[in-house]
């Protein structure tokens, strides 16, 4: 499975990142380009720390049941799956600001390594070790990625 640990993923994400422009377009969902990559830092930064949401109802009911079909294995994530609330972006972003912080925080996380994940339950699926929140943040980088086409 990929991940955030593994040096050809982060290379791959990193590149496909880079490739967002702001006439992108989207395949599916409410975001423009920019909002998807201030989405994907604020999701770093949650990974690391750096932010921590709520848990919120439904994760507490469903999440560990979702978590067992979400992670450990190579499926990408689902169009269309629902965003934590303090994750949602909206408003004008600058896409070259957001792309360069984003770069950032993708190499922030591949070279904190495991001792750099958060230990703040996610928002749905509650505790992740290191590994579930490598493979997580791979999986939603590659999400929104291929929701503009990169």
């Amino acid at each position: 499975m990929k991940n955030l640990f593994d040096p050809a993923s982060v290379r791959e994400v990193r590149e496909r990142a880079l490739r967002l422009r702001p006439d992108s377009k989207r395949q599916w969902g409410k975001m423009n380009a920019s909002q998807a990559a201030a989405h994907c830092s604020a999701s770093l930064e949650m990974a690391l720390g750096d932010l921590r949401p709520p848990r919120v109802l439904a994760g507490r009911i469903m999440g560990p049941i979702v978590k067992r079909f979400a992670l450990g294995n190579d499926e990408p994530m689902h169009r269309n799956s629902p965003t934590a609330r303090d994750l949602v972006m909206s408003g004008e972003h600058d896409l070259d600001t957001e792309r360069t912080r984003l770069v950032g925080l993708i190499d922030r996380f591949a070279v904190a390594g495991p001792g750099g994940c958060s230990s703040h339950p996610h928002p749905f699926f509650g505790k992740l070790t290191p590994p579930q929140w490598a493979e997580l943040m791979y999986k939603h980088l590659d999400h929104h990625l291929r929701q503009f086409g990169v």
